[in-house]
């Protein structure tokens, strides 16, 4: 019988009528396989199980160890096992009537003993207080769901648009494709919450989220063109939500909620490359709007070098640029509107500033921009963020990261400290910005304090692996790109990577930086998690054991470990025990501390060649230093306010194409090595 609508060829299905419902059975040409299963000699092996992988179809050899197993046209190998061989997938040729199945003595299983981790002088899990963090921030990235992102290049993580807020003692970080969100007491251990709003299981739950705190009620809403509800809740941790509203009134893409301390709230949203972005007040009781919609700012890229399309601003054909993510933060009586801008997969991508005395504007562009900006070293990219107070008082700015590997809207999060000078000027510090930084438990006025002064040690450091998986080469992991990464041959225990410092060593902390190859994971599954071993050696034959992570329960995609002590060595290993999809896979080994030996000189011959024809274009060059493995280029519009670093790595120049027209500048440039850091060159106006 041929379900309807079914060619009578296909012939594929028949129903059968039960006493409750119908049951569809599938159809199919039914042929039988036969064959022997002998043992590496030649002997046959009786009661050899003979089967198809992801079938019930099971046979025993008899004492001559032959088989036949009744087959349809998807079983194209068998799956054998015999006691004490190893499972044998045996692929299926042509001849399916004298298959001869050879199976070889099985290899010692590696098992992991389940045991509680050991502590270390250098780390002990059960106490562990760590005083700095390294971007991109440590969460359990989420995987994308199963859509048209991630169908032609495979599973991949993701998050972006991030914004925070201080709810008790507490911050919470909310971002793109979480499923929920995460808070920490400290910025550098972060939990999840689990509070999926998603409707359709394509769909990456709430795009660039917005909230506000008012009283004891967190507020919560998502991006949207056709209408969200605004969400609250007075215990966020439970992520149980109701429903303030069941739509809002705007199509607010990118939107951001700001509560000014008169009482009076606020909806500033957009994401285009065509239209500015909008600003509105709006009823707190129902969020429909009280004000007239004003455009707050737009993109002048013919003016701000920066705000240009492209990898390095250098894209005037594709498209215009876009600008998105509007962020508001009130700072003595002063109203600054931040945007992200030209792209968000680009590595110039970055978050800029318009200032107005009032929350609607006018709004204007201040004279230091971008404030958020990090277009060299591991991270790259601080666009479309939102910036917080934590509760000593001090500035925070979450931005997004680009990786774009995959696909281009795969990307990380990173935290910068952000201050404001004694003439009101917002910036952030990033000139260090993906090396340790002291966290929120340290109560640091000046965002440059931050720093903790321990240096990259494994930039290009020898590698030595265990195993390679096709063109993912070992070097990678030690290139300081986000975007080349090494991974082993599978993700079994065992597999592991070791890095030569070439040298003795004060090692202060090691930051590992998985990716996800070969994985089979979409969205959010609660049973992630990463578990390794850390060793370290003076000679590379006779290993200590400096960090075990063996009964690690938490998804840690950039763990980061801060040690209790220094520890002296010149090899570091890392030994996978667990990965939580795919692959042992890392795009950085990042290994942090000083070796005094090697202080760096200050570069001489800082040259600034600003274009005559296009002054939103500067060629940078400058002599290279002894012991320098890279440099940071520091600029602003004073002297005394060079906010902004570019760090370069492997090269003694820089093709700058992020000026503003109209505004002068002052450059330095400083010497990184694994000794510390120069001092800055004579500036250069």
């Amino acid at each position: 019988m041929l379900v309807a609508g079914l060619a009578a060829s296909a012939d594929s299905i028949k129903v059968v009528k039960g006493q409750v419902s119908d049951y569809y059975i599938t159809v199919v040409d039914e042929h039988f396989i036969s064959g022997k299963v002998v043992d590496d000699k030649g002997k046959p092996l009786d009661g050899a199980t003979v089967m198809f992988f992801a079938s019930p179809c099971h046979e025993q050899t008899d004492n001559m160890g032959r088989f036949r197993i009744k087959a349809s046209p998807a079983d194209t190998s068998l799956y054998v096992f015999y006691p004490g061989m190893a499972l044998e997938n045996h692929p299926l040729g042509k001849d399916s009537q004298n298959v001869l199945v050879r199976l070889r003595p099985a290899e010692k299983r590696q098992i992991i003993p389940r045991r509680k981790a050991l502590a270390t002088k250098w780390y002990n899990p059960d106490i562990y207080i760590p005083s700095t963090f390294c971007n991109p921030i440590n969460i359990s990235y989420n995987f994308e769901p199963y859509n048209n992102n991630v169908k032609p290049n495979g599973a991949f993580r993701s998050s972006a648009d991030p914004m925070a807020l201080t709810y008790g003692d507490e911050a919470f970080l909310f971002s793109t494709n979480q499923d929920g969100f995460h808070y920490s007491k400290n910025l550098t251990d972060w939990e999840f919450a689990l509070a999926s709003f998603k409707r359709r299981p394509t769909d990456d739950d709430q795009c660039a989220p917005a909230a506000y705190v008012s009283g004891d009620t967190l507020f919560y809403t998502g991006s949207t063109y056709e209408g969200l509800p605004v969400w609250y809740t007075t215990d966020p941790k439970s992520g149980k939500f109701r429903r303030a509203v069941d739509r809002n009134a705007l199509p607010s893409w990118d939107p951001c909620l700001f509560l000014d301390d008169d009482g009076k709230l606020y909806l500033y949203y957009g994401s285009s490359n065509e239209y500015p972005l909008k600003g509105v007040q709006i009823s707190r009781e129902d969020f429909f709007p009280e004000s007239k919609i004003v455009d707050v700012m737009a993109l002048h890229p013919d003016m701000h070098g920066w705000e240009r399309f492209g990898m390095n601003n250098d894209d005037t054909s594709t498209l215009a640029p876009f600008t998105e993510g509007a962020y508001m933060t009130k700072h003595k009586g002063k109203y600054y509107l931040q945007y992200g801008a030209p792209g968000t997969e680009f590595k110039v991508y970055a978050d800029g500033v318009y200032v107005s005395d009032s929350p609607l504007g006018p709004f204007e562009y201040q004279r230091h921009n971008p404030m958020s900006y990090k277009p060299g070293g591991f991270v790259q990219g601080s666009g479309h963020g939102g910036t917080f107070r934590d509760n000593k008082g001090h500035y925070w700015h979450v931005s997004t990261c680009m990786l774009s590997l995959k696909y281009k809207f795969e990307r990380r999060i990173g935290l910068y400290p952000v201050g404001f000078d004694a003439d009101g000027i917002m910036y952030s510090s990033a000139a260090f910005g993906d090396y340790p930084n002291f966290n929120g438990d340290k109560d640091i006025a000046n965002p440059e304090d931050r720093f903790a002064g321990w240096m990259l040690l494994s930039y290009g450091k020898p590698v030595a692996v265990s195993s390679t998986d096709s063109v993912f080469e070992a070097k990678n992991a030690t290139d300081e790109s986000m975007r080349t990464y090494w991974a082993a041959a599978s993700g079994k225990p065992g597999e592991w990577l070791a890095v030569d410092l070439e040298g003795v060593k004060d090692v202060r902390a090691i930051q590992i930086n998985y990716y996800d190859h070969k994985a089979i994971q979409y969205d959010r599954a609660n049973d992630l998690y990463h578990q390794y071993r850390v060793y370290s050696s003076l000679d590379g034959e006779d290993w200590t054991l400096v960090i075990d992570k063996s009964d690690n329960d938490k998804d840690v995609p950039h763990d980061y470990v801060e040690l209790a002590e220094p520890l002296a060595t010149r090899y570091i290993k890392v030994e996978n025990l667990h990965m939580p999809a795919g692959h042992f896979a890392i795009s950085g080994l990042r290994i942090f501390g000083n070796d005094s030996s090697l202080v760096p000189q200050t570069p001489k011959n800082l040259k600034v060649e600003r274009d005559k024809t296009d002054p939103r274009n500067a060629m940078i060059s400058w002599q290279s230093a002894k012991n320098a493995y890279g440099y940071n280029v520091y600029y602003g519009i004073s002297p005394d306010k060079l906010y902004n670093a570019i760090t370069v790595l492997g090269d003694t120049s820089y093709d700058m194409r992020g000026l503003d027209r109209d505004t002068e500048y002052y450059f330095a440039v400083e010497a990184l090595g694994e000794g510390g850091r120069s001092a800055k060159s004579k500036i250069v106006h």
